[in-house]
């Protein structure tokens, strides 16, 4: 099981650009290792820190870029909740990596890192 309060105390010290850019990230790997079947857990574990990220995160967010964040979470939850059905569909899959590509860019776009 992960320590969230080590993981949260180290995101925090970031300033929200680099933390927006690290939700990111994480998305564009769910993206990425969406395409392999064995990468089930960490797909999983990478939705589960995205999650949290979002929750750390959003109310220090312009609105505009809380909202977009709080839709994100609200998706990753349905998926977790889905999971045994989404996972083992390689079209529920691609489905799952499409989305995170556009969340990925959009999120790293009101980042601002990309100025």
């Amino acid at each position: 099981m992960k320590d969230w309060t080590t993981i949260r105390e180290r995101y925090m010290k970031d300033e929200l650009p680099v933390r927006l850019g690290g939700l990111a990230a994480n998305l564009s790997r769910i993206k990425s290792f969406s395409a392999n079947e064995a990468s089930r857990e960490a797909v999983a574990s990478l939705i589960d820190e995205s999650k949290m990220f979002i929750e750390w995160t959003a109310a220090q967010a312009e609105i505009n870029t809380a909202s977009v964040m709080v839709d994100v979470q609200i998706q990753l939850a349905i998926w977790q909740i889905r999971w045994d059905r989404i996972w083992p569909d390689s079209a529920e899959r691609k489905k799952i990596a499409e989305k995170s590509g556009i969340w990925s860019k959009q999120i790293l776009e009101l980042s601002g890192l990309l100025k």
